[in-house]
Parts: structure tokens; C-alpha cells; sequence
């Protein structure tokens, strides 16, 4: 199965699977409505599909990988509510469509947020076919990489970068956390629910890690290169806000061969991994090559 069969396979699958979980839950209706309106918003679906890829280049199965696929995207759908809020990005666009804020009024978008961010734990706690260490451990590593420690520590450098010249190895920082802690838990906990050993656990984070890099590169240079229509978010507002970039800091060719670097290194750690890695390798070229 190639990659592109492969999303076509998961991708109504994991909207359903959320469209499904949302809706058994017993709470205000407009705040369902909220939550359901951005993650009902389209998107690539790259971290369940690289949860569920690393999972099937394991040669597994697993009957609860839809829903840690289902709470992966419910974390990074509530990171993006909250990242366009005023008092963040102030983004009028997502995905083409208006932000959450915009349909719904900033509080209810800052609680449809919180509730994603909360149920997703919640969906971990009650996976029925996890043994207890591993629900455990799933568990811990999304506090970590979606927390002050990863995702949100992350988003605070972003915010304090801003207006602030700051290093290649600052930027790489806030990215490796923002961007790539998210991400390499994706990876992870496919790895996890496939069987996958210590050894393999480690080539695969190392993945991550440099393909949470590339995945960010991709997105300056897109904002630079990109117009709001093919982007579906407001282009050039990484110059507006006076962010440091890869193209701001290493020139737009530079960050291109930054790119291919990362996407390389993300290559070559998955290459002594069982099988030949296929939908990862085509999840790697579909990051690097993304129009938005």
C-alpha cells in the first residue's frame, strides 16, 4: 500500500473516529459545535498518519490505534485554536476557512481548546486494549511533548523570540519543542502500539526529530514563498510579527538545503529499521514538498 492509499484508507476513518467521540459527550452545545467545527476543518492529518504508518512498517495491528490517533489530533487542533487567538498569532484563517475564535468568540474558542486538550488524556486513560504500563507510558510522554516541556515551552521561546534576533540554535530550539515534540510523539507512540524495541525506539525518535525540523523549515519558507490562498492561513505574518526564520536568518537557498539536510538525516535513521519503510519515506516527501 503506497502512501496515497493509504490516506485515502484513514483519513475518513479518523475524521469519523472523532466526528463520533466528540459526539457522545454530554456538553453545551456550543461548545461541541466549537470543537467539532475545527477539527471537522480539513488538514493533512500527518501526525495520526504517521502514528498509524510507523505502527504498519512494524508489520502490527492495533485495536486502539485510531483512538491515540483521534487524541493526537485533538491536541494539535487545540494548539492551532489557541496559536490564532489574539493574544497569540491574531490569525483571521485556518485551513482556509475563519478561525475559531472568529465563528464562535474568543471564549468559547479558548474553552473548545481546553476541552480537547483534557478529553485527549481522557481518551488515553480509557484505552481498553493497552496493557497498564503502556497506558502509562503513552500517557506520560504526551504531557511531556505536548507540555511546558515540549509543544507549549515551545510556543513561550515563539512568543519571546519575537521582535528578537535570535541564533540558528534559539530557533532550532523553539521548533524542536514547538513543532517536533508533537510530532515525534506521533512516531513514538505508533512505535509503542506496534511492539517496537528500545533500538527501534531511538532510530525512530531521532526521525522525529529531524523531521519536525524540516516540517517547521518547510513552513517559513512557505510563508515566505506562499500566498493565504494556497496556504489557507495568512502569508508573510512570520514577517509581520518579526519572527526570526530560517530564511530570515540563513537566506531562502540556505534554508532549502537546511530542508533537504533534515529530510535526509530523518531518512537515514529509519534506514537500518526492519522492511523498507515505505509510508515513512512518503510521509517524509510529502512534509518536505507541501504547498501549505
Amino acid at each position: 500500500m503506497n502512501l496515497s492509499q493509504f490516506r485515502t484508507h484513514y483519513e475518513p476513518v479518523i475524521q469519523q473516529e472523532m466526528a463520533e467521540l466528540i459526539s457522545a459527550l454530554s456538553i453545551p452545545e456550543s461548545l461541541k459545535e466549537s470543537m467539532h467545527y475545527s477539527l471537522q476543518a480539513g488538514g493533512k492529518r500527518i501526525r495520526p498518519m504517521l502514528l498509524l504508518a510507523t505502527m504498519h512498517e512494524q508489520g502490527a495491528a492495533h485495536p486502539d490505534a485510531l483512538k491515540v490517533a483521534a487524541a493526537i489530533e485533538m491536541i494539535h487542533t487545540y494548539s492551532l485554536i489557541h496559536d490564532d487567538l489574539p493574544s497569540m498569532d491574531n490569525d483571521d484563517l485556518r485551513r482556509g476557512m475563519p478561525t475559531n475564535h472568529k465563528v464562535f468568540g474568543e471564549a468559547i474558542a479558548i474553552l473548545a481548546g481546553d476541552a480537547l486538550l483534557t478529553f485527549s488524556f481522557g481518551i488515553l486513560a480509557r484505552l481498553e486494549n493497552v496493557s497498564a504500563e503502556d497506558k502509562v507510558r503513552l500517557i506520560d510522554l504526551l504531557s511531556t511533548s505536548a507540555g511546558a516541556e515540549g509543544m507549549v515551552g515551545g510556543q513561550v521561546l515563539d512568543i519571546e523570540g519575537e521582535e528578537k534576533q535570535l541564533t540558528l540554535e534559539q530557533l532550532e530550539q523553539v521548533h524542536l519543542l514547538k513543532t517536533g515534540a508533537l510530532l515525534t510523539y506521533s512516531i513514538i507512540s505508533g512505535a509503542i502500539l506496534g511492539g517496537a524495541n528500545a533500538e527501534q525506539l531511538m532510530a525512530l525518535s531521532t526521525f522525529g526529530r529531524h523531521l519536525g525540523l524540516a516540517f517547521q523549515i518547510q513552513d517559513d519558507i512557505l510563508d515566505v514563498t506562499g500566498t493565504s490562498e494556497e496556504l489557507g492561513k495568512t502569508a508573510g505574518k512570520d514577517e509581520t510579527s518579526d519572527k526570526s526564520t530560517y530564511p530570515g536568518i540563513l537566506t531562502l537557498p540556505k534554508a532549502k538545503e537546511k530542508l533537504d539536510y533534515h529530510a535526509q538525516q530523518a531518512l537515514d535513521a529509519i534506514a537500518g529499521l526492519p522492511g523498507d519503510q515505505q509510508l515513512l519515506k512518503e510521509l517524509t516527501e510529502l512534509i518536505v514538498q507541501r504547498k501549505s
